[in-house]
């Protein structure tokens, strides 16, 4: 074989190698990609999660404040009752 069919076959082997190595860094890439867009999602969905919990716990609370100034207003109305002075 001539020489310049073997440097044809050498750059050829660089080229498929190299072409091997940069598919293998870009699919490497890719997985770390989808790894951190799965992290984020689960941490989003966590803190939707607690967002929701504390939300249903300010409702109780709203409403218990609620309740509880219409006793202190029926208090203080059954207070203004008994009082004369008033």
């Amino acid at each position: 074989m001539a020489t310049w069919i073997w440097i044809v076959i050498a750059i050829a082997a660089v080229v498929v190698l190299a072409l091997v190595v940069l598919g293998s860094r870009q699919a490497r890439q890719k997985r770390r990609q989808r790894e951190q867009a799965q992290e984020l999602r689960q941490e989003a969905t966590e803190r939707h999660r607690s967002a929701k919990e504390r939300e249903v716990q300010a409702q109780e609370l709203a409403e218990r404040a609620a309740v509880e100034r219409k006793e202190a207003d029926r208090a203080a109305a059954q207070a203004a009752q008994v009082d004369p002075d008033n």
